[in-house]
């Protein structure tokens, strides 16, 4: 009666598998540590697989079966130390009666936080009752009284403090107004969301069903990634040129070596602008406001990666594209806003944060982060709680100190990008953001929202907190003002998170506003969460 079962989700990609597996068995080891001393009795549910080398779950096949030898009323820990493909074991979880509790190792480094933020949300769609914790040693007064509270009782009660309901919160006339007004205008006018292939990276959460969207004024257009790569293929070297010179003599900087397999190379930035090339073409073509390019999957295998590509669709001083019969220079002096990894929640955000702001006159560029990780920072300027939002390269540069001066693309790691391809780089700026994340709650969109300062960091840190998650990918040092590090990760239903400057802090509060108005008037359940 008193056993848990423990499943370990994982990636389909065999060499991040790998990678994770130590950090993963040493995070297995002190979860067991905990529960047994309060005299649980932890079970692994599927073995250590001595041809793969690893011991996660890696298909939804594997994970079906596996489910199948758990009794359905047990007590079941997800423990992740890896991204994990929700897929994986989203069939298992919707057919078991038991408890469920997602756990994570507190580590930028082993992206455990990001997988299990992403099942968490996964959860949250589906309708499926969940408790989470998180910990770097789990031995910390935190988890182990909110491990013994599920263990006795089924269950995790975390502070929620920091939210409020949107008719708890008096919003300003003018703003109200402009959000009242732009989601009439928006409804009618329609927009069509162009979705280069559905579900990457597992993300079940990051699909909105059309019927939705629709009553919003959106739709999708439903692209193929195979129609993309045809289109690279029939982009010339000369274009492709055009585009790499043109980011050079704005400032770019491309760390080039000459191993394909472990460096980046011109060879493949220069695929990389004839993939620019091709999805504005495309987009164009098919009318969209905005388009998701999901590579992760497919594409991995034929080209580099589409992340400098995505950083630069949305910025809006970017590489002009023609139209190839007309020369009609198409979308020109704006962004195409890109939503990393098909992530249709954040393409929704994106959307209409770039047209507020346009009606705002603030610099319209909005990209999503992963809420990484983060930790306290003190010195005799600074005394908080600094999250790192970091993602693969979709970050604009006008984001970055310096623009375009300081952007960097640097080789995607080869444990996730085999063929290679630069990052768009670069230190974001200080100054007020709104945060926010569109999210399915049960079959209702939902949005939550909030005002965040990206402050500045001396080199030496951040340079530490690039070598503890990822160096080559941009980044952003936040604080969430009323916001404690586990309000955040108890509440936030998704690894992503979208981001957009204003002028200033009272800017920002107008634009969250006008937004958050916008949202409910298009029938979100909109939430504020922390000061603002």
């Amino acid at each position: 009666m008193n056993t848990v079962y423990l499943v370990a989700n994982g990636d389909l990609r065999l060499a991040a598998n790998q990678m994770c597996e130590p950090a993963q068995a040493a995070m297995e080891k002190a979860l067991v540590a905990a529960i047994q001393k309060e005299e649980f009795f932890l079970k692994r549910a599927h073995p250590f697989d001595e041809k793969k080398r690893h011991g996660f779950i890696d298909s939804q096949k594997a994970g079906t079966q596996i489910f199948h030898s758990i009794p359905k009323e047990a007590p079941v820990v997800v423990a992740e130390s890896v991204w994990q493909y929700s897929q994986h074991i989203l069939p298992g979880l919707f057919a078991h009666k038991g408890p469920i509790l997602t756990v994570a190792n507190w580590s930028g480094t082993w992206p455990g936080l990001v997988g299990l933020l992403n099942l968490n949300g996964c959860l949250k769609k589906a309708g499926i009752r969940y408790s989470s914790l998180w910990s770097e040693d789990f031995k910390d007064k935190f988890f182990v009284k909110k491990l013994r509270q599920w263990l006795t009782s089924d269950k995790i009660n975390h502070d929620a403090s920091h939210v409020q309901k949107m008719k708890e919160v008096k919003i300003p006339g003018e703003p109200r107004r402009l959000g009242e007004k732009f989601a009439t205008k928006f409804r009618e006018h329609q927009a069509i969301l162009g979705v280069f292939d559905e579900g990457c990276m597992g993300m079940y959460n990051a699909i909105v069903p059309d019927e939705l969207l629709s009553p919003l004024g959106v739709f999708k257009e439903r692209l193929s990634q195979s129609t993309l790569y045809a289109r690279m293929l029939a982009t010339s070297d000369q274009e492709a040129r055009q585009i790499l010179d043109w980011l050079k003599n704005r400032g770019m900087k491309f760390c080039f070596g000459s191993n394909e397999e472990s460096d980046l190379t011109e060879n493949q930035v220069l695929q990389q602008c004839k993939m620019y090339l091709a999805a504005v073409r495309i987009a164009h073509e098919f009318g969209c406001s905005t388009i998701g390019i999901q590579y992760q999957q497919g594409l991995k295998d034929l080209a580099p990666a589409s992340d400098l590509v995505e950083g630069i669709l949305n910025n809006t001083e970017r590489p002009p594209v023609y139209d190839e019969v007309t020369g009609e220079e198409l979308y020109p002096s704006q962004p195409l806003p890109h939503f990393n990894e098909v992530d249709e929640c954040a393409g929704l955000d994106a959307l209409i944060t770039n047209r507020i702001w346009q009606e705002l006159g603030f610099p319209p560029e909005t990209t999503l982060h992963d809420l990484r990780w983060g930790r306290q920072y003190q010195d005799d300027k600074l005394d908080a709680y600094v999250w790192v939002f970091l993602i693969s390269g979709g970050a604009p540069p006008a984001h970055f100190l310096g623009g375009y001066n300081g952007a960097s693309s640097e080789r995607q790691p080869p444990m996730y990008f085999r063929l290679g391809g630069g990052t768009c780089k670069g230190v974001s700026k200080p100054g007020w953001i709104v945060w926010s994340r569109v999210f399915v709650d049960q079959s209702e969109l939902c949005f939550d929202t909030g005002l965040a300062e990206v402050v500045a960091l001396p080199e030496s840190e951040t340079a530490e907190r690039w070598r503890l998650t990822t160096p080559q990918w941009p980044i952003m040092h936040a604080v969430l003002r009323g916001i404690t590090r586990d309000q955040m990760m108890a509440r936030h239903a998704s690894n992503h998170i979208q981001v957009a400057y204003a002028p200033d802090k009272a800017g920002a509060r107008t634009a969250m506003f006008a937004k958050a108005t916008a949202m409910a008037e298009l029938g979100l359940k909109v939430y504020f969460c922390g000061d603002i």
